[in-house]
């Protein structure tokens, strides 16, 4: 009899178009994956997919099974969320992802507090200022601060988040401070940089408008907490959320610029699919994470004054 654990290694594999990458998905060497997938089709006695060099794609029959195994993993996730509704015990694999710093500093120490009360449960963390596809990785939750776009998935909103272009005064000691957004382009800029990002130009509300800059710098980091040092150190401006730099503002390592144009806000919030009957391990965990980041973002907003939208 095929083994679920076949079917989903399987359906990974087509959907991710190699064995690395199932692999890396699923926590399971290259060499795992193959010979699982040689075993599943040596069952079925027909060639599942097809691989070369470059790219693996599926076969007719292929495409037949893949199909059919659609309908038996939705009716066994069904099956298991009917079972964990009825039972109201957080049960299972639950993957999360979260940006490097909001990572770092209150998802990682609210894992274990999770794992402590629900025992039943693995949690797979990942950690990362690349906004990845929750389709293509299979994530539970993911905490974004940015401006949303999965449509598809429910956003349980933290709040608006006030953002700040701040530099160090002894960076400012050597450049005059920007009058207007526009000075901006004479700066050196601290950019959040990766494949995909957007953070090279900077949009800063005027009025009712916004204008949007395409700044520069010398330097870039793909890590937010990597700009936030270097813009301590002096080396230039950063963008960052007013809840990351309140402390440093409060005890003058960092100055607030052009606070009369200042950045649009993000918005903070949990990204999760939607499901007529969400599993009790994701509403659990977002639960739990919601309280976190709002009582996060409230006590580092205070030593500035300040207060979450």
């Amino acid at each position: 009899m095929i083994s679920l654990e076949s079917i989903r290694i399987f359906m990974r594999s087509a959907e991710s178009g190699s064995f690395s990458a199932a692999g890396r998905s699923l926590r399971l060497s290259p060499s795992v994956i193959s010979y699982r997938i040689q075993t599943l089709e040596e069952h079925l006695g027909c060639l599942l997919l097809t691989r070369t060099t470059r790219r693996m794609s599926l076969t007719e029959a292929g495409r037949i099974f893949y199909d059919r195994c659609l309908d038996i993993t939705a009716a066994v996730e069904q099956a298991e969320k009917s079972v964990e509704t009825a039972g109201a015990a957080p049960r299972g694999v639950l993957k999360v992802t979260a940006p490097l710093g909001l990572g770092r500093r209150v998802v990682a120490p609210l894992v274990p507090q999770f794992r402590r009360r629900h025992g039943e449960t693995d949690v797979h963390l990942r950690l990362s200022e690349h906004l990845l596809d929750l389709v293509q990785e299979a994530v539970d939750v993911a905490i974004r601060l940015s401006q949303m776009r999965d449509s598809t998935f429910t956003l349980r909103k933290v709040g608006e988040i006030e953002r700040v272009l701040c530099a160090a005064p002894s960076y400012l000691e050597r450049h005059p401070a920007p009058a207007e957004p526009a000075d901006l382009l004479e700066h050196d800029c601290l950019l959040l940089r990766f494949p995909g990002s957007e953070q090279f130009r900077w949009t800063l509300t005027a009025g009712e408008e916004t204008v949007t800059l395409p700044v520069s710098g010398h330097i870039d980091a793909d890590d937010g907490d990597t700009l936030t040092e270097w813009a301590l150190a002096g080396e230039g401006i950063v963008l960052k959320p007013l809840f990351e730099v309140a402390g440093a503002i409060a005890e003058g390592r960092l100055v607030p610029l052009l606070q009369g144009t200042p950045p649009t806000s993000a918005t903070l919030g949990l990204l999760y699919p939607s499901r007529k009957m969400l599993s009790a391990r994701t509403k659990t965990f977002v639960d739990m994470a919601h309280e976190a980041l709002r009582a996060h973002v409230a006590e580092q907003l205070a030593l500035v004054g300040k207060r979450a939208g």
